[in-house]
């Protein structure tokens, strides 16, 4: 119980609360758990069933901002982690992967994956300090500027 109400609670302080998890857009499962492993599939920074931004970063989207959206997806990827097993069962964070839809030139995807990095951290404390990928990519469905995916040890 004091698992629960350690990553609740440090949501509430964050002003988040848990959404519903996002409908997939293609043919797939927003989870899936193999052994003491969840994978999530790539999430976008969906709020209420629309996207905040569209755009390339270091174009149309500024790199602050991608952080944001880059923890939008960070969350949404926690929703579809505790659809299938719940959060209070989360031992660690294992690894992020993060896609940055980048112009031609923008080097910084590694600061706008660590909005997603930190709000784990924030999230979970040590157990949500995690290996990482931050891949720059031409495009990302529905034009989104960030998406990330976790993979989770579970109890």
């Amino acid at each position: 119980m004091a698992a629960a109400t350690a990553w609740a609670e440090n949501l509430k302080k964050l002003g988040l609360e848990l959404p519903s998890v996002p409908a997939p857009v293609a043919a797939y499962i927003p989870a899936v758990r193999t052994g003491n492993l969840v994978y999530t599939s790539g999430q976008l920074p969906f709020v209420n069933g629309q996207l905040p931004a569209t755009g390339k970063l270091g174009a149309e989207v500024a790199t602050e901002q991608g952080a944001e959206l880059a923890e939008l997806c960070a969350l949404n990827a926690l929703a579809a982690i505790h659809g299938l097993v719940g959060l209070d069962d989360v031992v660690r964070i294992v690894k992020v992967v993060g896609f940055v839809a980048s112009a031609p030139g923008y080097g910084d995807q590694p600061l706008v994956i660590n909005g997603a990095s930190e709000f784990l951290g924030e999230v979970f404390g040590d157990a949500g300090v995690h290996a990482r990928s931050a891949v720059g990519v031409s495009e990302l469905p529905k034009n989104t500027p960030v998406e990330v995916e976790l993979i989770a040890e579970v109890r």
